[in-house]
């Protein structure tokens, strides 16, 4: 195989990602361990294999050689960002699964102040720009697909955890 520009970027996002998995298992680990619980854990695997399969579909089917579409690119950087600040509000709470507790705050600052959910906001993003940044519309489109079968999933489970912790704060 050979290495060009986009599968550097895809490499770098790789690493991002790993980095990102091994801060939300910290996270996830230090949460359950203090009574936190996880929802949906079923669905987990296949976020892994969602997005690891979007990689590896970018990192094979690119051609190296590939026009890169910068105006495409930077918006991803610019998601990138977005992603960062999401990270960043949640601090201690962010983890890659659905963790809840009632001792839990609600966040509303950072980008929850103006979404329910921006980090699947985000990600649903990044899923189809990256591709088009590299003119790979069939990647975009079947990765976009698969992803927002799984968020829709994914949402409503964790729309029931942040009701079930509303209902047993209220009911404290």
């Amino acid at each position: 195989m050979m290495f060009g520009i986009p599968q550097w970027i895809v490499l770098a996002v790789a690493i991002l990602r790993v980095a990102e998995l091994i801060y939300a298992h910290m996270n996830t680990k230090r949460l359950l361990a203090n009574g936190a619980q996880e929802f949906g854990s079923g669905h987990y695997p296949l976020f892994i294999v969602l997005h690891g399969g979007w990689l590896l579909a970018l990192l094979l089917g690119v051609p190296p050689d590939t026009h890169i579409n910068l105006p495409m690119l930077l918006a991803f950087g610019l998601l990138l960002c977005g992603r960062i600040w999401v990270i960043l509000t949640l601090g201690p709470y962010w983890t890659t699964r659905v963790i809840s507790s009632t001792n839990f705050p609600l966040i509303q600052s950072g980008p929850y102040r103006y979404l329910r959910h921006p980090n699947y906001w985000i990600v649903t993003a990044e899923i189809f720009i990256l591709p088009m940044s590299f003119d790979s519309w069939q990647i975009a489109v079947v990765f976009s697909v698969l992803n927002a079968v799984l968020l829709r999933w994914r949402v409503h489970i964790e729309n029931e955890a942040l009701i079930l912790r509303k209902s047993e704060k209220s009911s404290e």
